[in-house]
């Protein structure tokens, strides 16, 4: 059984986020402690190295379509247009969530963004399966699910996606859980955000985690780099088939 001084397996331990009816200014001061948090530890920007890497020697005059499921308040897409506008990219993207006022949010902080757009949508469900995306982005969202619906999340993924898919998530470690707790004493005063953050850590990753997943997952490359602070990077590069 998993307990808080043993971190050799993945905890079933459930988050407060995992409740879709979480809502109103809690959910909204939640969402933003988390950004604040992804922000501090430099966290987008795993993910956008990922997508450099994936659009490494394409054609920048072509439009790439990109989702990011789970995607919160979408604090991750709005940087990525940012980042895409500097560097000469022209992208579409989408953000996927299931929690429906997770979406209104998200919609309301973008309504500026004319390429971005949200959909509530449950990503183990069948319409998940008709939609198709250049690259589909998982940002601290894998951890939520069990070891059996990762692979089946994952293998739709590569399914839908045309180029790769994009993981960043936590390292399962007892440094990275005692240094949250310290860094949340000074800078988060969000209850929610400190217990699921300590619960994230918990239901994250260990290297060996992701090369099982991984060893399951076949037409890809796959490239697995940890990163400050505590995180996974793990890029899934479609291979091209002759003919």
């Amino acid at each position: 059984m998993f307990n808080k001084h043993d971190f050799k397996f993945r905890s079933k331990e459930a988050e407060i986020m995992d409740d879709f009816d979480l809502q109103g200014e809690e959910l909204t001061r939640t969402l933003q402690d988390l950004e604040n948090i992804n922000t501090w530890l430099g966290g987008n920007k795993i993910t956008i190295e990922g997508i450099k890497f994936l659009l490494k020697d394409l054609d920048k005059d072509k439009k790439y379509s990109i989702a990011d499921v789970g995607c919160g308040n979408g604090s991750v897409l709005r940087e990525i247009m940012h980042w895409g506008k500097r560097n000469g990219y022209q992208f579409e993207v989408m953000g996927i969530d299931a929690n429906p006022h997770a979406i209104a949010i998200a919609r309301e902080l973008s309504k500026n963004e004319e390429q971005i757009s949200f959909r509530e949508l449950n990503i183990l469900g069948e319409e998940f399966k008709n939609l198709k995306f250049d690259i589909i982005l998982c940002t601290l969202t894998l951890h939520h699910f069990d070891d059996q619906k990762i692979i089946q999340i994952l293998i739709s993924f590569i399914q839908n996606s045309k180029i790769g898919v994009v993981v960043n998530d936590l390292h399962r470690n007892k440094a990275a859980y005692e240094l949250f707790k310290l860094f949340c004493g000074v800078f988060v005063k969000n209850k929610i955000a400190r217990k699921d953050g300590l619960i994230s850590i918990k239901r994250g990753f260990k290297k060996e985690d992701l090369n099982k997943y991984s060893a399951q997952l076949k037409k890809v490359k796959h490239t697995i780099h940890w990163k400050w602070a505590f995180r996974y990077q793990w890029i899934m590069k479609k291979k091209k088939m002759n003919g």
